[in-house]
């Protein structure tokens, strides 16, 4: 069963049989909205791109993104770019996989993040989603919709922490402007 997430809300990474998660996919989904030009409907290419900050207590460690696939312990896996999107219907064009029983112990949190790197707003967006899957089986757990566009180029959109012996995922949803992450390290700092 599918846990459809608002802005701030959070859920334990469980398993249905109350079991932990031990590997988990998050997959970004989208389309280009269509707009009227001289010569009637058309869309135009869009290069949103997810990126996966690793952090040990406010400090960043590490990245996984469209230029480094692989965190460097490995734990933490960019199945690679789409440079056009275009699922945005259930599928994934692009997906972080995390491994939750290899990220090292000191790494407490991972920030999830959308940017546009072609630099178009959301507003230029349609049918976008981030979404938490059991990588085990395939089963979705949570689905965050980027609704509203905006004038905005990126969204810092969840975030995976530790909480206790277990892991918990927090929707974030905060709008942010910027084409890669870096430009967005300001606007994760106030989430860790």
């Amino acid at each position: 069963m599918t846990v459809n997430l608002s802005k701030g809300q959070a859920i334990n990474l469980q398993k249905s049989d109350g079991g932990a998660l031990t590997a988990v996919r998050m997959g970004l989904g989208w389309q280009a909205a269509p707009r009227r030009g001289l010569f009637g409907r058309r869309t135009q290419e869009i290069d949103l791109d997810a990126s996966a900050v690793l952090f040990a207590g406010q400090q960043p460690v590490d990245v996984v993104f469209f230029r480094h696939l692989v965190s460097d312990d490995g734990s933490v896996r960019h199945t690679g770019d789409n440079l056009v999107g275009g699922a945005g219907q259930g599928g994934d064009d692009e997906a972080i996989l995390v491994d939750l029983q290899r990220v090292p112990v000191h790494i407490d949190q991972i920030v999830f993040t959308v940017n546009s790197f072609t630099g178009q707003t959301f507003a230029e967006v349609q049918n976008a989603f981030c979404r938490l899957v059991d990588e085990t089986n395939g089963q979705e757990l949570a689905r965050y919709t980027l609704t509203g566009g905006g004038q905005y180029t990126a969204q810092i959109m969840a975030k995976v922490h530790r909480q206790g012996s277990g892991w918990q995922m927090t929707a974030l949803g905060t709008a942010a402007n910027g084409r890669t992450f870096q430009d967005l390290m300001p606007s994760i700092t106030p989430h860790l």
